[in-house]
């Protein structure tokens, strides 16, 4: 039996102050991680963790949006629904694909002990599916995938895609020695699945950590990529400074052994609120990317309101040798309704620039650097800085400062004459894409004052500004 949504129980939103305008957030109650990204019928599907009774993380359903354009999200009827013996504590994490013309999720069923302990679970691999895209219905012999003996309860976020009519999927997972690692498997039918092993796992638990989330794993440009989340990397002074990390190994995977033969370990946003992202590839093969503006320990001022939680704006992704980049999709010029500035400034000290509604705009910025040349970019709110961005060319380094506890975020660049900033502001969030992504930084910030935008430098510079107004 499917469960169905209890709408009497339902948390409403009760002020829109904080609301995204062109992100995906929910209609009400808590969002976290982006989940089986896909493109049927004619639109692109979203689908998300969602917890729908309260502002706070609760058990797992998946909330649904779909778009005809990748920028305008048309809310759709709750997916999946936990509560069936395949997923009584929840519905996590999964992902999508289409067969014939058939939509299947794969997702973890999550299941607690009758102890009280949250940290006492078990978790297995379900499947639902739906002709119509909208309603969907649990496949009556789940669970089709359960944990292997020599892994830990941690067995979660299965990806699967198809390659040569064969399915494959990954699952996230942590061994006996409590580190993580990626396991495979292969399927004719998308139902039964064939344990392959693992294909990666982590070298120590304080520089890739104890547990790998939210794997995922494709080829662009020539070479395999897996992304996933770690838990418990050891923070240093400049990087893995959030509570959990994501990032990409680059390498081939060898579907014979199977074995993901890698590199080292890169972090793929360095901002504050960046988790859990799930790419797919749309029908012009571009590989787009969704992740959640994770809060970790972070105060969510929302929440009060009766929601939390947005995800990122897709971002195309791109590999540069063994770079990953991201970049905002072209398509987020359709938000655009005035250009509110174009101009090229003359920067020997700093310089306000007073732009009506800054909190919902896309700036894009350039500037022609010599060899001590710094540049900064501020958000500002009655004078006082609550966001800024500098670029120090002597170094290659970005310093971004958020207002608060643990306020600085760090990020190397290939020192270069020319930085371009690529910045969308919406109501609560800030992304910042460097040099055609080379670094991209995701924040969130709360704010109800007028807010100013400054550039300062330490010598003088020329700088351009071009910024635009964008769809309410």
């Amino acid at each position: 039996m499917t469960q169905l949504i209890d709408k009497a129980k339902l948390i409403r939103v009760t002020n829109k102050r904080y609301r995204q305008n062109f992100h995906i957030i929910t209609p009400e109650g808590w969002l976290n991680d982006p989940n089986g990204l896909c493109y049927f019928q004619g639109y692109y599907h979203v689908f998300y963790q969602f917890h729908p009774y309260s502002a706070e993380w609760g058990p797992m359903h998946w909330g649904h949006v779909r778009s005809k354009d990748l920028v305008t999200w048309e809310q759709l009827p709750v997916a999946l629904v936990p509560g069936d013996p395949e997923d009584e504590g929840g519905c996590f994490s999964g992902s999508a694909i289409v067969k014939g013309n058939r939509l299947y999720l794969i997702y973890t069923g999550h299941h607690y002990y009758d102890d009280g302990d949250l940290d006492h679970f078990w978790e297995n691999q379900n499947v639902a599916y739906s002709d119509d895209g909208i309603h969907f219905t649990k496949y009556t012999d789940n669970p089709i995938i359960s944990v292997p003996k020599d892994n830990t309860q941690h067995f979660r976020d299965p990806k699967v895609w198809e390659l040569d009519g064969q399915y494959y999927l990954v699952i996230g997972s942590q061994d006996k020695e409590k580190l993580g690692r990626i396991l495979m498997y292969k399927s004719k039918d998308l139902l039964n699945w064939e344990y392959l092993g693992p294909i990666a796992k982590s070298h120590g638990q304080e520089i890739e950590g104890s547990m790998w989330e939210c794997p995922d794993l494709f080829r662009l440009n020539g070479q395999d990529v897996l992304i996933c989340s770690p838990m418990g990397i050891k923070p240093t002074e400049r990087k893995y400074l959030n509570v959990s990390q994501t990032g990409y190994f680059v390498g081939q995977l060898d579907y014979k052994q199977p074995k993901f033969k890698r590199n080292n370990f890169s972090e793929l946003d360095y901002g504050h609120n960046f988790y859990a992202t799930q790419t797919f590839v749309d029908p012009t093969g571009r590989r787009i990317l969704f992740g959640w503006m994770s809060p970790f320990d972070e105060e969510m001022l929302e929440k009060p309101d009766g929601w939390a939680g947005s995800l990122t704006i897709p971002r195309e992704l791109k590999l540069d040798g063994d770079h990953l980049r991201m970049l905002p999709l072209k398509e987020y010029q359709q938000l655009r309704t005035k250009k509110i500035y174009d101009t090229n400034l003359q920067l020997a000290k700093s310089k306000k620039l007073d732009l009506p509604d800054i909190q919902h705009s896309e700036l894009l910025i350039e500037s022609e650097l010599n060899t001590n040349d710094q540049l900064k970019w501020s958000l500002l709110e009655n004078e006082e800085e609550i966001l800024s961005l500098n670029y120090d060319q002597r170094n290659g380094e970005l310093t971004l400062y958020r207002k608060g506890k643990d306020s600085f975020r760090y990020a190397q660049i290939k020192k270069t004459n020319q930085l371009k900033l690529h910045i969308f502001i919406d109501t609560s969030s800030v992304e910042i894409f460097v040099n055609d992504g080379e670094a991209v930084f995701t924040e969130r910030y709360y704010t109800q004052k007028k807010l100013l935008t400054q550039f300062s430098t330490n010598g003088t510079l020329n700088v351009n500004v071009i910024a635009f107004n964008l769809k309410k």
